[in-house]
């Protein structure tokens, strides 16, 4: 997911739940649906606030 955003994938539990690549792969496009055309690290175009309250540092980036 975008490292802008609070918004995250869980790819474990279809890894483990799963012995073939089916439910990854729906979770994989599923997440994929979810992710903006852009990235809102500074500001959020929607709210024009800042999208997380965090800097690029505490990302890891």
């Amino acid at each position: 997911m975008c490292l802008g955003q609070e918004d995250a994938a869980d790819l474990r539990r279809p890894l483990r739940e799963s012995t073939d690549d089916t439910a990854l792969g729906a979770a994989i496009r599923e997440a994929i649906t979810r992710k903006p055309k852009g990235h809102d690290f500074v500001i959020d175009r929607r709210h024009c606030l800042p999208a997380v309250a965090r800097h690029m540092s505490v990302t890891g980036g």
